[in-house]
């Protein structure tokens, strides 16, 4: 995708908390508010993109991700010109590796970058006056959806809401009492009829415990279990469980490495791979890695847990990549998702609809969630 270049004028991020009544529960911890990271790039000729940054954890890692953004990497490439938007992915991830291994922080540095990196492509799209998800190489504008972060707690409750909001396939957490887990699967199972239904442990089991707890999943008919085990258990371990599970395996949102990538890819212990692209990678790395998890016959489904820009952002790239896949959309209680995610909070009949409007297709009102501003 060679252009006529830009030159960079700005880069800002915008960091932003919005209070939970209740917490989103996984098996590592609580999230008692959702946290957001939005980060805006404005080059010579005025033109605007949006991108969003991976804030999650820890409590105060968004207002430090805002400020890698602003004090370090916005001043890198300030003044750079570029013709592609991954000119500038590559100039940041090269310019500050010493200095993410020196504080031992690849991971926030990673999100940061990939952050900025989202606006460049939204931003290059805009100039182009063309549709992310066409820049990315798409056919469809029409993609599938599915409704996760259903807690421990009140699933059948949450599970009702996002059906009668058009979902029609379902993740619920678990990892926490097993007798809890199985009656959870079964509302669910029950609730969703012959619909998709997933299950996600957030690492939550050592690999005895997954092989014990795995086949006594199989009744629910799941579309696949979520990070069983530690993502960076070996992989021997993974290979292992593939065997004895009974269910198909998924995770990516903690691979972080194209290496990483790569021999998730290379066997079939993942059916299902889930780069998360504000964690790492951007759309730069994640849009080959999509692309060579279709290749390789596994099924593509971006993991995503944040606010509605990288959520959007997450679906150009899906309908640009194609497949059977599933958008992850997250079922708790967040304006700062779904004020900025477009025709994502449209659900129907288990699907969304991108428009045609360049970039990604929204013009973010940030004054109206100022209230929840903290950075």
């Amino acid at each position: 995708m060679t252009s006529p270049a830009f030159t960079v004028r700005s880069v800002q991020a915008y960091c932003y908390r919005y209070p939970l009544e209740t917490p989103v529960v996984t098996s590592f911890g609580k999230m008692l508010n959702r946290p957001a990271v939005f980060v805006r790039v404005e080059d010579t000729d005025g033109m605007v993109g949006w991108g969003e940054a991976w804030s999650n954890f820890p409590s105060t890692g968004a207002e430090h991700r805002a400020r890698l953004v602003n004090e370090i990497l916005a001043p890198a490439i300030t003044g750079l010109s570029a013709s592609e938007p991954t000119e500038i992915f590559d100039r940041l991830t090269q310019g500050t590796s010493v200095l993410a291994l020196q504080s031992g922080e690849p991971g926030p540095f990673a999100q940061a970058i990939a952050g900025i990196d989202l606006a460049v492509w939204d931003l290059a799209a805009r100039r182009r006056k063309t549709a992310l998800w066409k820049l990315l190489g798409g056919a469809g504008s029409t993609i599938r959806v599915y409704a996760s972060g259903i807690n421990p707690t009140g699933s059948r409750q949450m599970a009702d809401a996002a059906l009668g909001r058009g979902h029609r396939a379902l993740k619920l957490k678990i990892g926490f009492d097993p007798a809890t887990d199985r009656a959870n699967l079964a509302a669910l199972r029950d609730a969703v009829g012959n619909g998709m239904l997933a299950a996600d442990v957030n690492q939550g089991w050592s690999v005895e415990q997954a092989e014990e707890m795995a086949p006594q999943l199989a009744g629910f008919n799941l579309a696949w279990l979520e990070e069983p085990i530690r993502a960076d258990r070996p992989w021997q371990e993974w290979q292992r469980l593939r065997k004895s599970a009974g269910v198909p395996l998924a995770a990516g949102e903690n691979i972080a490495s194209h290496a990483g990538f790569a021999q998730a890819l290379d066997d079939d212990v993942l059916r299902i791979v889930q780069p998360d692209i504000a964690k790492w990678g951007g759309l730069t790395a994640c849009r080959g890695i999509a692309r060579d998890i279709m290749k390789s016959g596994k099924t593509f489904c971006p993991h995503y847990l944040g606010g509605g820009i990288g959520l959007l952002a997450s679906a150009h790239l899906l309908a640009a990549v194609g497949g059977k896949g599933l958008l992850e959309v997250d079922s708790n209680d967040n304006p700062l998702r779904d004020r900025f995610c477009g025709p994502v909070a449209s659900v129907s009949d288990g699907t969304i609809t991108l428009s045609d409007d360049p970039g990604l297709g929204i013009e973010p009102d940030l004054a109206s969630i100022e209230q929840y501003r903290t950075a």
